[in-house]
Order: C-alpha cells, then structure tokens, then sequence
C-alpha cells in the first residue's frame, strides 16, 4: 500500500506545472471534447509507465541491494532538485491532430512522458518498491489526479494553483526518500 500512496502523491505533485499538464490543457482548448482526452491521458500513461517500471524492476534485480540503496538515494535527491526546474510545452508534441483526439492524445503523451520527470521517478519509484504493480497503478493514478481537471477546467484552475508550493512539496518529498533510502530506512525491503 505504501508503494502505491507514494506513488500516487508524488507524480501528482510532480505533475502540476509539468509539460504533460500543458500538454493536458493545450489539448483540451484544441478540440473541447475531453472524454477521449482523458482515456487517452489513461492508455499512454497505463504504457509509458508499466514500462518505465519494467525497467525499474529489472535494474533492481541487477544491482545488489547495497548498489541499489546509493543509487536510489541519489536518484531521488537527484528528482528533488529536477522537480524545481519549470518544464515547457514543445510545439512537436501539438502538431499530431491529424490522427484524432483519442489517438493524438495517446501518441503525444506517451512521446512527452519520455524521459520527463513523472517517467524517471516511475523508475526509481519501482526500484524501490517491490510491487511495480502498484508503483503503476499509483503513478497512473497521480497522472490523472493531476491532468483530469486540466482537461476539464483548464483556465479556471491554471491560476489558482500556487506552482511554487507544490513543486516545493513534491521536492520536499523527493529528498526526504532520497535521504531515508541513503540513511538504511528500507533495509527490510531488501535495500
């Protein structure tokens, strides 16, 4: 369960600001039909991060636990530190229309998701846990907690949300399993 809530918590606090969130909004002000939007945000990001877990897993079961606890801590205090950098919306990412909402929405957040920060700590995220399962299941979860009322409220919202705060917030939460992982406070999972 763990994995999951933290899993859940980071990504969307992680995803407020982030280019997928106005990749979100971008999409939504384009074709105003946020249904399949939605279940688009939901099958790319259900495959962007099963495979990013994937390979969470697998590097887990490569490294020794001690390796894995260094390279988790510092990859977390490493996320702490990228949370903080604004993301901006690529103009490429927009341009897919040509192939409908629902595939144009699949296509350009499953290219956006690639390497962006929600993608990186899905990785380290189920490296740490051993229910990459869940690790999905909560990172998806975070991602649509975050993108859903983008698509659906987009301007109404866009300003309200104090992105300093939750960026803050989401770092803050970074470091601190940064700095437990480094310290032996997942020793009884095997890290």
């Amino acid at each position: 369960m763990d994995a999951f809530l933290v899993s859940t918590g980071i990504v969307a606090l992680a995803e407020i600001g982030d280019k997928t969130q106005l990749l979100a909004f971008l999409l939504a002000a384009r074709f105003r039909r946020p249904l399949p939007i939605v279940a688009g945000i939901f099958v790319a990001t259900i495959a962007n991060h099963a495979f990013a877990a994937a390979v969470g897993a697998l590097v887990s079961r490569l490294l020794g636990p001690d390796v894995m606890r260094w390279v988790l801590g510092i990859a977390f205090l490493g996320m702490a530190a990228w949370i903080m950098v604004p993301d901006e919306m690529d103009e490429d990412e927009a341009r897919l229309a040509r192939f409908g909402v629902f595939l144009t929405t699949v296509l350009a957040f499953f290219v956006a998701e690639m390497g962006d920060k929600t993608q990186v700590a899905t990785v380290a995220l189920a490296a740490r846990y051993a229910s990459a399962v869940a690790v999905v299941a909560g990172t998806t979860l975070g991602m649509m907690l975050a993108n859903v009322p983008a698509v659906y409220f987009g301007d109404r919202i866009a300003g309200r949300v104090p992105l300093k705060l939750v960026h803050g917030l989401a770092a803050l939460i970074f470091a601190v399993l940064g700095v437990a992982t480094l310290s032996g406070a997942g020793r009884s999972l095997g890290f």
